[in-house]
């Protein structure tokens, strides 16, 4: 019995020894499925609909600036080897710079008065994004440590990466009392033959489509298959600063869903009004605005209204077409 049983032991070692236990594959990890996109945006913590489509920078695949960023003024400095300190890209609540360098805090932080954020915000600020997708722009801004409020992607889709009562890192001097919006495209340039243009943009029997590189991999861009087109075929050239420049139009879904979402912040924060700035002829103006007009100016604006050295959104923005449907979603419907 004692010989049967030293022989089973001595046969289980060496099979131990020949055929050593394998660790077992994992198996592959499927990723939360997508909430469904709603068409709510978030003013001081309060859901408000829109009619477009937005996703939140609480789901997936949304984008959150309230996560910290390294210090892009640390990084001059740093040792070898040596990590930048982590910061903010954002204010949280809405302050004004007084003389004396104190700080006076128009909305708190978290705050869920959405009357004292009416009270303050009266400027809807409009860029391009110079990355041709919301991806892409969202990188760039967290590498640059700054923020946005919304970018707005090429097939309609609305980002929001914070609360509105938060101040954005957009605008300089128009941060404390404005929203911003980024919105997908390439951007204009002095040259029609700029490089962008035909890397970006190719012609098919339908006209001109928006092709984006192999080395985005599809760029986030939420709708599958999407094939973007600007909403006017061939290039558009106007002034912006005294400087002619060139650019491809945005697309119709994105016109679409700007409308809605800047009629929904008309009335949700009433002191924005449905109008850019104008000149005398009535025309909406294609230069920066002068400290006094800047700060009586209450409504939707261009980041080369606020700053000399941007031309954002550009000259194909179509700022009459654009503003028209603002109105048309503002008006009350039929009885």
């Amino acid at each position: 019995m004692r010989f049967t049983l030293l022989l089973a032991l001595l046969a289980l070692a060496t099979a131990c020894r020949v055929a050593p236990l394998r660790p077992r594959p994992m198996e592959p990890v499927e990723p939360p499925p997508a909430p469904k996109v709603g068409d709510e945006i978030v003013v001081c913590g309060e859901r408000v609909s829109i009619g477009a489509p937005v996703v939140l920078w609480t789901q997936f695949p949304g984008y959150d600036s309230y996560q910290l960023v390294p210090d892009p003024a640390a990084k001059k400095d740093l040792q070898p080897g040596e990590a930048p300190p982590m910061v903010l890209a954002y204010e949280p609540g809405r302050s004004r710079k007084l003389g004396d360098g104190m700080a006076e805090v128009l909305v708190a932080p978290a705050s869920r008065d959405r009357a004292s954020l009416a009270a303050v915000v009266d400027q809807f600020v409009l860029h391009y994004d110079v990355c041709g997708v919301s991806r892409t722009c969202h990188k760039v801004l967290r590498e640059r440590g700054l923020s946005v409020h919304f970018m707005l992607d090429v097939d309609g889709t609305i980002y929001q990466t914070m609360d509105l009562a938060d101040t954005a890192w957009h605008a300089t001097k128009s941060n404390p009392r404005s929203i911003g919006i980024e919105i997908a495209n390439m951007g204009a340039y002095p040259s029609k033959a700029a490089p962008v243009f035909a890397e970006w943009y190719a012609r098919d029997d339908a006209g001109t489509y928006l092709r984006l590189p192999e080395r985005l991999r599809g760029g986030g861009v939420r709708t599958e298959g999407f094939v973007g087109r600007p909403a006017r075929q061939e290039l558009v050239s106007g002034t912006i600063q005294k400087t002619v420049y060139h650019q491809y139009d945005f697309t119709p879904e994105q016109y679409a869903s700007l409308a809605k979402l800047s009629a929904a912040l008309c009335r949700a924060l009433p002191r924005i009004q449905p109008d850019a700035p104008r000149d005398a002829q009535g025309k909406v103006t294609n230069a920066v605005l002068s400290d006094a007009e800047w700060e009586r100016f209450r409504g939707i604006l261009g980041h080369y209204h606020v700053q000399l050295n941007k031309q954002d959104p550009g000259p194909a923005f179509d700022w009459e077409f654009f503003l028209r449907l603002v109105r048309e979603e503002l008006r009350p419907p039929a009885p």
